[in-house]
């Protein structure tokens, strides 16, 4: 995760996005669905539910609840999540096949929340430990779930962050301006003196860019 740059002055802090900067599913969410699904006894095809997951997520609403209580927000969260996979196989045709859905979808639900799923790209530690080293401080920004802070902590890479900040947490996703200035007042830092780093460019980089934050788009 090569992100320096002879041409900006070291920052106070670097934020990173988690899912597909830090992290990735170990196949792909077609595979892992469709695994699942079968150990409850419905056959799927891996692609088709890869496309569908992805047309499903892309069609919903950002993962934000601004008038949410912090007590409502778990099971905000659970219910965003449950549209999105009923609707990724009902579109694949199966979803009539589950004997019982709540029950698989609790179970898919809770898998994602363990180590398994996921796999660390292999220049995530290193590039924490130099920053580190450099005394830069690290911290999250996230259009994740609150799950997000127990696969962290499972994937071992929690230790690095001084925060993280999720959009469900703020009520506001990225690329809003609110999230990112959130983050910024927990390490009472201004745009100008902190970088993002993130996959989605319209997410991470435009929306880091846009409050004043030097942004630095990966791909993985």
């Amino acid at each position: 995760m090569s992100v320096s740059s002879s041409r900006w002055p070291r920052p106070k802090v670097i934020y990173l996005d988690a899912f597909g900067t830090l992290f990735g599913v170990k196949s792909s969410v077609g595979d892992l669905y469709s695994q699942l699904a079968h150990s409850a006894g419905v056959e799927s095809d891996p692609q088709a539910v890869n496309q569908a997951f992805y047309q499903s997520f892309a069609a919903a609403e950002r993962l934000a609840f601004p008038e949410a209580s912090p007590a409502d927000i778990p099971a905000l969260e659970y219910h965003w999540w449950k549209a999105i996979v009923a609707q990724t196989f009902e579109q694949v045709g199966v979803i009539d096949r589950f004997e019982d859905f709540d029950t698989f979808f609790a179970t898919l639900y809770n898998y994602f929340e363990t180590s398994d799923p996921w796999h660390v790209y292999a220049d995530t530690p290193s590039s924490l430990r130099r920053w580190q080293s450099m005394g830069i401080e690290l911290g999250v920004i996230s259009n994740f779930d609150s799950r997000l802070h127990r696969v962290l902590s499972r994937l071992g890479l929690d230790t690095y962050f001084q925060s993280v900040t999720l959009s469900t947490e703020v009520g506001a996703a990225k690329p809003s301006p609110k999230i990112f200035q959130v983050a910024l007042a927990k390490h009472n830092c201004t745009a100008q003196q902190a970088w993002h780093v993130g996959d989605s460019e319209a997410e991470d980089y435009v929306g880091a860019k846009a409050i004043g934050m030097r942004a630095v788009l990966v791909l993985r």
